[in-house]
């Protein structure tokens, strides 16, 4: 089957662009069958894909700035194959949304265009090839956000996107001097390239490894973000609208672990080995950090904020065990919160719909009264945020504390508290808001069926992640073990040479 990835890249904006042009009625529905149409490509290309053979496969390379050797490269492997089908999902999600609530703004043509815009920039950093490109789609992501929530955004996005964007902007400039930096170190004098297939046969030494490696290190966790890199986060959090949230805090921070796994580890191992107890630190901590808020802000969406600092803390953890069952529950972690966590945030914003508009989790109490297949349907999906045994969250995070058992014993313990602590923030949530008393301002009501079709989806999606998640797992398995090659071999080198110190 011939499969055209470029179809997939630009369909969305495409789309974005001809609801822009086309009366504003058909806006909400133009965009929405431009989402479901690239998830109907995705949907071919997992089951085209040939798991056996593994490796790129799709791929399109051709010279597009020849002067500094950037190449429009793309392509499909088990690293972005099933986030490109995550991405297509949520992304239809949050179209649908438009559908049920939509946003109040009058200009439904420049909110389609913005999500597809958006959306052709996450895909294009899930399909580069070449490094410059990569940066090219993880920067250009911003932009959108950026006047998503300044045009549409809660009463302090002004402060907001202005926190979002100095610290977004910082780690982005320093990752655009080290990709181009690497780039020009590469070539040796000769035509630069940036094509990751040829940086990983050329590394660098490892000073300028070390610093490069740092600039897209800090620039991967304040996407994500990380504790101490979240400051963005509870006014960014607080300000977005619901379908822009579920896309960000679903998608945008995948975008981030993936480029630890595609660039950051292939290209700098040694820099990765050197650095590796940092980032589980950072890890560690966030773990922690994250859980602890999550227990005590009033904010029913800030409670999914900082457990998704929680979860991500799992997720660079896995990553920088630097063991092969680590890197594959980062990537089926990855899949299953993006997946969860993006309808739990459609969640709160039923929840909001059902205490006259408050978000806060002391108005709410007793909605399960009056919505009993609303309170199923969140409960499936509590299960699955606090990772319960049977959940494909479970599983992740068992093969993550797995993986870092082996490589770092301790953090592995001391991440193990995560684990309990998500049963606290996730069972207060769904406690809080759905049982006790009835809040004075609740008026309880069943799911309706344009809630069904956004949120049930989803919830099949995780039943199916929960009953096989070898579907996430089988393509990733080779690609993680490609990606963590380079800093395996350095690191047992550098146990070969302490051994043999030792021994003399």
């Amino acid at each position: 089957m011939t499969i055209h990835l470029s179809i997939i890249l630009w369909l969305p904006a495409v789309a974005g662009l001809l609801a822009l042009l086309l009366p504003s009625r058909f806006a909400r529905w133009i965009s929405l069958i431009g989402t479901l149409l690239v998830l109907a490509y995705t949907i071919t290309l997992l089951a085209d894909y040939d798991r056996a053979l593994g490796g790129l496969q799709y791929v399109t390379d051709e010279l597009w700035i020849s002067s500094i050797g950037v190449h429009y490269a793309l392509g499909v492997s088990g690293l972005n194959l099933v986030l490109l089908a995550t991405t297509a999902v949520i992304f239809t999600a949050s179209a649908l949304w438009t559908l049920v609530d939509e946003p109040d703004h009058g200009k439904p043509g420049i909110y389609a265009l913005l999500m597809g815009l958006a959306q052709t920039a996450v895909l294009g950093a899930f399909l580069a090839q070449d490094r410059a490109l990569f940066v090219i789609f993880f920067d250009l992501m911003l932009v959108p956000f950026y006047f998503l929530i300044v045009i549409w955004g809660g009463p302090d996005r002004t402060s907001a996107v202005l926190k979002l964007f100095l610290y977004t902007l910082v780690g982005s400039l320093l990752m655009l001097v080290g990709a181009i930096t690497t780039g020009v170190m590469a070539a040796d004098g000769g035509q630069p390239s940036f094509l990751l297939a040829e940086l990983a046969k050329t590394p660098l030494g490892s000073t300028a490894q070390g610093w490069i490696f740092l600039a897209f290190a800090l620039a991967f966790l304040i996407k994500m973000p990380s504790f101490p890199f979240h400051g963005w986060m509870p006014d960014g959090y607080s300000n977005m609208p619901i379908g822009v949230l579920a896309v960000f805090t679903a998608i945008l921070s995948k975008v981030a672990a993936y480029g630890f796994l595609q660039v950051a580890l292939p290209l700098f191992p040694e820099a990765a080995v050197e650095y590796q107890e940092l980032l589980m630190i950072v890890a560690v901590a966030s773990i922690l950090y994250g859980s602890v808020m999550a227990f005590t802000v009033d904010s029913a969406r800030l409670v999914l904020g900082y457990s998704s600092i929680a979860q991500l803390g799992f997720i660079v953890l896995g990553i920088f065990a630097l063991d092969g069952r680590g890197a594959d529950g980062a990537l089926l972690q990855a899949t299953n919160h993006a997946i969860v966590a993006g309808a739990l945030i459609f969640v709160v914003a039923m929840l909001a719909r059902r205490t006259g508009g408050s978000e806060k989790l002391s108005d709410m109490g007793g909605i399960a009264k009056g919505a009993p297949a609303f309170a199923a349907v969140f409960l499936v999906l509590s299960f699955a945020l606090l990772a319960m045994p049977g959940t494909a969250n479970f599983v992740g995070e068992f093969m993550i504390l797995l993986g870092t058992f082996t490589s770092k014993m301790a953090f592995a313990f001391v991440a193990a508290i995560g684990v309990a602590l998500a049963a606290f923030y996730a069972l207060r949530l769904y406690v809080s808001s759905m049982h006790h008393r009835v809040a004075e301002k609740v008026n309880s009501f069943e799911l309706t069926l344009r809630e069904g079709l956004v949120i049930v989806p989803l919830l099949l999606v995780v039943i199916a992640l929960a009953l096989y998640p070898q579907f996430a797992l089988s393509p990733a398995q080779d690609a993680t073990s490609k990606a963590l090659s380079a800093a395996q071999q350095v690191q047992n080198s550098d146990a070969s040479n302490t051994t043999q110190g030792a021994a003399r």
